[in-house]
Order: structure tokens, then C-alpha cells, then sequence
């Protein structure tokens, strides 16, 4: 699973995992077979009552029009998402991690005709494998990716941090913590460093800095890692 960068605009530089391509296959094909079993479903119930007199309109509107309009209202009204992207732990954000506007989902889902319909997939397929941020052509239009919320994993998890032999402590400060201090501080930081939580990340920054009574010069992010860098030093010695 690739990951990119993002800078927010409190200098706070938070990795996004990019949803890979096999997750996002499996997302389309559950996709996929609910409107199909919604299709089956729906054709059944039209046959067997009076809506089938209704005519073609009938089924154009209660048939074809929530399939046609599909992707375009789960991600607008499930923010980010449909049944299949939930099922994977996808969801469509914003370049920046935000969350997209309506005009974002709405371009996205009207070159699915290019990306998707018209190609089965292939320009989709190939823009994502090339483009390195999880992007298709109407992602790239919508200024939008895809990424994965699914958890990995590592010892990023636990408490112990793997130091350099040569490493050198900076906030001596750090011994005022213990170890259920800085397992809370880490699970804060992994959760809000998932989702995009950039005032989170700078709120609890700030606590961490006023409860070691200090003051710091780096990024939020680079902070919180040289606390829990330290904290290691001095408790694994």
C-alpha cells in the first residue's frame, strides 16, 4: 500500500494511505452486486404489482435512476463513501485530507463515464497504477483520492520505539510521563494521523508541551515523535 504526503495549513505534514488497486476492485465488485441484486429485486416487485402499468417511465424512474445515480449519492451523503468502500475501509477525500464538496463528488462521478463505463476500468486501472496518490481521471479533475482507513498493524501500535544506536534525546522533560501517558499519546496521534485530524494533532501537541512544561520549536507531528523517541531513551536505558 503506497502512502502520500499532505501539508495542512498548520504546517502539520500528516501520510495518507492510498487505497490500493485490489481494494478498490473488491469495493466495485460488492458495489456492483448490490445494484444488481437491487436491479433483480426491483424488476421482480415492478412485475408482480400495478407499477407495472405504469410504462417504460416507471421503470426509468424507480428502477434505472438509483442505479444511475448510484455512486454520486452514497459519497455525497455517506461522506465519502458506498456500501463497498465502507466494506474495504475506503472513503474519497480531498487532496488536502478534507472533506470534498459536493462539486468534488459530482466531477468524480461524471467522468466514472471515461474512467469506468466506457473503458470497463482500464483508463481507471492505469491512471491509479501510474498516478502513485490513488487517483483516476475524475479524481485528478475532482482534485480528490481514494484512501484506506484500515488500520496496520506495527510497532507504531505498541510502546516500544526502535532508536538509533546514536541517538540523541532532546526533552530530558519527557520523564514526568509514564508509560500509560505515552500509550495514550500515541493511540491519540495514530487515530487523528489516520482520519486527518489536524487540530487534533496540534491540540494534543500543545497539552504534551504544557505538561512537560516546554516549549517546542518543531512541527506538531515531528514534536509528538521525538516525545515518544525520548520517552524510549530514558525508560530503555
Amino acid at each position: 500500500m503506497d502512502n502520500f504526503q499532505i501539508e495542512t495549513a498548520q504546517n502539520i505534514s500528516i501520510k495518507q494511505n492510498v487505497a490500493g488497486i485490489g481494494e478498490r476492485i473488491v469495493a466495485y465488485i460488492v458495489d456492483t452486486f448490490i445494484l444488481i441484486l437491487y436491479t433483480i429485486i426491483t424488476g421482480l416487485i415492478i412485475s408482480g404489482t400495478d407499477l407495472d402499468s405504469g410504462g417504460t417511465w416507471m421503470y426509468y424512474l424507480v428502477l434505472g435512476l438509483p442505479v444511475f445515480l448510484y455512486y454520486l449519492l452514497w459519497e455525497t451523503f455517506w461522506d465519502g463513501q458506498t456500501p463497498g468502500k465502507a466494506t474495504m475501509h475506503l472513503r474519497v477525500v480531498k487532496e488536502d485530507g478534507s472533506r470534498p464538496a459536493f462539486s468534488n463528488y459530482l466531477i468524480r462521478w461524471l467522468l466514472r463515464f471515461i474512467d469506468i463505463t466506457l473503458t470497463s476500468g482500464a483508463v481507471a486501472v492505469v491512471m491509479i497504477l501510474i498516478n502513485g496518490k490513488g487517483q483516476r481521471l475524475g479524481d485528478l479533475a475532482a482534485k480528490t483520492t481514494v484512501i484506506s482507513e484500515r488500520q496496520r498493524m506495527g510497532i507504531e501500535n505498541t510502546l516500544a520505539v526502535d532508536l538509533p544506536g546514536n541517538y540523541t534525546p532532546k526533552y530530558s522533560q519527557v520523564t514526568v510521563l509514564n508509560d500509560s501517558d505515552i500509550q495514550e499519546i500515541k493511540e491519540i496521534y495514530r487515530k487523528a494521523r489516520a482520519n486527518g485530524n489536524h487540530n487534533i494533532i496540534l491540540s494534543l501537541a500543545l497539552k504534551v508541551s504544557a505538561l512537560m512544561d516546554v516549549e517546542y520549536e518543531e512541527r506538531p507531528m515531528e514534536f509528538l515523535n521525538r516525545v515518544i523517541s525520548d520517552y524510549n531513551y530514558y525508560t530503555q536505558r
